[in-house]
């Protein structure tokens, strides 16, 4: 293709910022209108102002008073409430339930983001977008994962002073970002802590460690993604709130 063509072609592509932010269910246009003269709407880290500036909906990183404005995409963002005895994987022929039961009725070939033990039940991302899957699952990008165990003992003090220091495993050292006790009943307490860690039945191995092995185990948080009350086995669409605070933390 020519230089010309592919101008053409990006040209063709571009759609005036005022009409993208109403389509994308910012507000009426005249209100998105507003909104830009008033300074609050940014493209690529610069304040637009000018009514029909035009932007590629598909590349553009678009802001409103601070919040990312997905990009228009193809790619779907799902997140489930894994049940207990599903196994973490779109296929596994030495389990009966896995992921893709929850998901054979979609045409895209989605993967998972990270892992939950087949044991632990969730919140777990499905996307068909390899990058941001990547992304979000790399250690380095440290996304807070938080997880509400049962555990055996009566937690206290004493556990979340050893939490709240670096604690040293086999495999190498582990440090939680917060901790507290949520409840405490007969020999039993609901413990909840928050993590980025992602290595193999990391918060059990913790908790175990520390005197209180988990008898029940759900992950209720993936960065800013609540599970909320989506329901064992349910499935729902990110909205384009999560999803663009999410390619803000994996840096998209």
């Amino acid at each position: 293709m020519s230089s010309m063509s592919s101008a053409k072609a990006t040209m063709a592509e571009e759609v005036r910022l005022q009409k993208l932010l109403a389509t994308s269910g910012i507000a009426s246009r005249r209100k998105c209108e507003e909104l830009m003269l008033a300074g609050l709407v940014e493209v690529d880290g610069e304040i637009v102002t000018r009514l029909g500036t035009k932007v590629d909906p598909s590349r553009s990183v678009i802001r409103v008073d601070g919040k990312r404005l997905p990009p228009v995409s193809d790619s779907v963002y799902l997140v489930l409430n894994k049940p207990r005895g599903v196994v973490s994987a779109m296929s596994d022929p030495h389990s009966k339930r896995t992921l893709s039961d929850f998901v054979n009725d979609r045409p895209e070939r989605l993967f998972h983001v990270g892992r939950l033990d087949t044991d632990t039940e969730g919140l777990i991302i499905l996307t068909n977008d390899g990058e941001f899957a990547h992304r979000l699952a790399h250690p380095s990008y440290e996304v807070d994962k938080t997880y509400v165990a049962e555990v055996e003992g009566l937690a206290g003090k004493p556990l979340l002073a050893a939490l709240g220091h670096t604690v040293q495993l086999e495999d190498g050292p582990v440090d939680v970002s917060q901790a507290r006790v949520l409840s405490r009943h007969g020999s039993k307490s609901i413990v909840e802590l928050t993590i980025h860690e992602g290595r193999n039945r990391i918060v059990r191995r913790l908790l175990a460690h520390l005197g209180h092995p988990v008898l029940q185990l759900t992950r209720t948080r993936i960065g800013p993604i609540k599970l909320g009350t989506l329901r064992s086995g349910q499935l729902r669409t990110l909205t384009a709130s999560e999803l663009g605070d999410l390619l803000d933390v994996a840096s998209l």
